[in-house]
């Protein structure tokens, strides 16, 4: 085997350059962290000073007490002086005469007891009549109307010598108040009928009406 024909693997060397590169890089960042760390000592002290610093607690005296006011005295007001009256003289007037009374001297009057008043006894007393009317307007009430009530009402009615009602009662009802009650109000207020005539000479008479309230279209 010949020598030659060995080849033997060549150990590289270390660049200088580049070692020196890196060593310098190294310096630099070191030298420029020792330059940031050194300022923050001082700050680091003062800021640890600070907070071990206690305030010191300072008591405040309070104010003196504000002295009372002096009392106050009263005086009492001066009295205005009076003021005179001037009063005119009444002239000289005689007493008047004295009135001769009778007190005494009369007897009192009698006085009636008190009781219904008297009856007039010269008042013939109503008779019973049929009656013709003279006026016999009639409103149907608007309750009556709204709620659809119909119905007749017989009334026994007092009329007068001029046939003029003067008195209205209800002797059968219609089954609604309502209607009862506008029949004998109307009829009292606004009817008027031919007196009953007894000898030729009106009288009064009691007569029977009857009010019918119908409604015409249901």
């Amino acid at each position: 085997m010949s020598s030659a024909g060995l080849a033997v693997a060549a150990r590289p060397h270390p660049d200088a350059a580049r070692i020196a590169a890196l060593s310098a890089a190294i310096a630099l960042n070191l030298a420029a962290l020792l330059f940031l760390t050194r300022p923050l000592a001082p700050q680091a002290l003062a800021l640890a000073h600070t907070l071990a610093t206690v305030p010191q607690v300072v008591f405040i005296d309070p104010p003196p007490p504000v002295p009372p006011p002096p009392p106050i005295e009263l005086k009492p007001l001066p009295h205005p002086p009076p003021v005179p009256v001037h009063v005119q003289p009444r002239p000289d007037v005689a007493p008047p005469a004295p009135v001769p009374t009778t007190d005494g001297k009369q007897p009192m009057p009698t006085v009636a007891p008190p009781g219904p008043a008297p009856v007039a006894t010269d008042t013939p007393a109503p008779v019973e009549a049929t009656l013709a009317y003279r006026s016999a307007p009639l409103q149907f009430p608007l309750q009556a109307l709204r709620e659809r009530l119909q119905g007749t009402v017989l009334l026994r009615v007092l009329v007068d010598e001029t046939g003029t009602p003067v008195r209205v009662e209800v002797e059968r009802g219609s089954g609604h108040a309502v209607l009862d009650r506008s029949a004998r109000e109307q009829v009292l207020a606004h009817w008027r009928f031919q007196p009953a005539m007894v000898d030729g000479h009106a009288v009064r008479a009691w007569a029977r009406v009857p009010v019918n309230f119908v409604l015409q279209n249901l």
